[in-house]
């Protein structure tokens, strides 16, 4: 038995599910979010839980997985999904442009617009060097995230780019001169 696959997922006030053929639509206080639901694997209601349910042992690889996503998919309709990026460098800043598009300057020769996807929603703080990307769709979220760390990753010299807030990295050396 997979030990995730068979934890029960609680469903808070506000919170509803349906299961229609091969997709499950989660719906509460703050959106609705669809996952597809693999074959040979069901969802049943008990006391106020979301069971996940396996055919036979072949499926049992997915058991966890789709425990996991339907998980997901309750936390994100009731509190959200949020990551946070950091942005080291002089000059380096992002800012809003409109509602829907990100404008960075990372050093190069012109700045990048980042059209945001639907449902996902970016606050920048005061100084222009921490992005907070919030939406309902964990998938959704961290897509957004990567995508933007992708266009100035953070160098292993200079400690500069964009990088996830805590992100730890392992600096190198340079060159210690020609002899």
């Amino acid at each position: 038995m997979s030990r995730i696959g068979k934890k029960p997922i609680p469903v808070p006030k506000g919170v509803s599910f349906a299961v229609d053929g091969n997709t499950v639509t989660v719906k509460g206080p703050k959106g609705t979010v669809t996952n597809h639901l693999p074959g040979g694997v069901a969802l049943a209601q008990q006391d106020g839980h979301i069971v996940v349910t396996r055919e036979d042992e072949s499926k049992r690889a997915i058991h966890g997985l789709t425990r996991a996503l339907v998980n997901n998919a309750v936390h994100g309709v009731t509190t959200g999904w949020t990551k946070d990026l950091e942005i080291v460098g002089i000059g380096y800043r992002a800012e809003m442009k409109g509602k829907g598009t990100v404008v960075f300057t990372l050093g190069y020769s012109h700045p990048i617009e980042y059209a945001l996807p639907s449902g996902i929603e970016v606050t920048i703080d005061a100084k222009q060097a921490k992005l907070t990307i919030s939406g309902i769709d964990r998938q959704k979220v961290g897509q957004v995230a990567a995508e933007m760390r992708s266009l100035r990753l953070p160098d292993p010299y200079k400690q500069k780019g964009v990088r996830y807030a805590g992100e730890k990295l392992k600096k190198k050396v340079g060159k210690t001169g020609a002899k």
